[in-house]
């Protein structure tokens, strides 16, 4: 006889699990536990049926690669990810960036990076940020509310709610608003705007309602929510991506504006500009792909 456990009883068994061993995390030292996570992850990862996922999207996406390295990119894939557990434990004391003291931090911007920032931060106008699942992807709403930029951050929720209960105390600390995904989140990223916050968002999955682009080669749809925006409220676009270096360092860019594609009439077009944001994106990509999470279905 199959005894079956009611969905409500199992997501709170493992919500409160998962809440208990990340607070349980919190008490370990971050670099070691960031090793042996990655490490684990590399052994674990390649056993499961993601594994096959991001080795049919690289596939697509690198057709000029070997196996062998295709292989090589995905145990970097998993690294990554099992760093980004235990860094997501610690994310309220992860940025130390300091400007005055650089040889302290595990962060570095860049001179033209910093400047970017400054002027974000200093010119009294909205701003919306674009990023995408690249090394830590948590971090890039961080450096906002540490250094005074008026900022808000569109997340999606968990479905479970004692971890979206966690989730959402352990951005708050430091992640300046946090904006829901939902039937109303496109209405309260542009009450942001209008209220002259700088709004972040991630731009790289796929999204069934979603505008065509080509990435990689390959038609896909993105979320046109930031371009929407954009059009709605006229204000500059800049992504910002991480970088994850040896030694437990990371390297922050804040890219020059990205300016939108515009139609005959001067008026932002959705399409375009996404199309120019995932341009962006997969540059980013090229670069580092071992830092990109393949492990999702981007084509469908």
């Amino acid at each position: 006889m199959r005894i079956r456990v009611p969905n409500a009883v199992r997501d709170v068994v493992v919500g409160n699990a998962a809440v208990g061993l990340i607070k349980m995390l919190r008490w370990t030292d971050p670099h070691r536990m960031s090793d042996f996570a990655a490490k684990v992850m590399r052994k674990v990862g390649p056993k499961l049926r993601e594994h096959k996922i991001g080795r049919n999207n690289l596939r697509m996406a690198f057709p000029e690669k070997s196996d062998a390295e295709i292989e090589d990119i995905l145990l970097g894939v998993w690294d990554n990810l099992g760093r980004l557990g235990i860094e997501f434990a610690h994310l309220d004391r992860i940025w130390d960036h300091d400007p005055d003291n650089r040889g302290s931090s595990h962060i570095d911007f860049d001179p033209a990076s910093e400047e970017r920032f400054i002027q974000l931060r200093d010119d009294g106008k909205p701003a919306l940020v674009f990023a995408a699942h690249l090394a830590n992807w948590e971090m890039p709403a961080l450096p906002g509310p540490a250094h005074n930029l008026p900022s808000a951050a569109v997340y999606r929720a968990p479905n479970i709610g004692a971890i979206a209960d966690m989730v959402m105390a352990t951005r708050g600390v430091n992640m300046g608003r946090l904006i829901k995904t939902g039937l109303d989140g496109a209405l309260k990223a542009g009450e942001a705007l209008q209220e002259g916050l700088h709004v972040g968002m991630l731009v790289d999955q796929y999204y069934v309602r979603g505008v065509p682009v080509t990435f990689f080669g390959r038609q896909t749809n993105a979320n046109p929510l930031i371009a929407r925006l954009a059009r709605q409220v006229e204000c500059p676009i800049h992504g910002v991506r991480v970088v994850r270096k040896p030694n437990h360092r990371f390297f922050v860019e804040l890219t020059p504006e990205v300016p939108p594609v515009r139609d005959a009439d001067g008026k932002i077009d959705v399409q375009g500009t996404m199309q120019k944001i995932t341009d962006v994106v997969e540059g980013w990509i090229r670069e580092n792909p071992d830092q990109w999470l393949w492990l999702h279905r981007r084509w469908r």
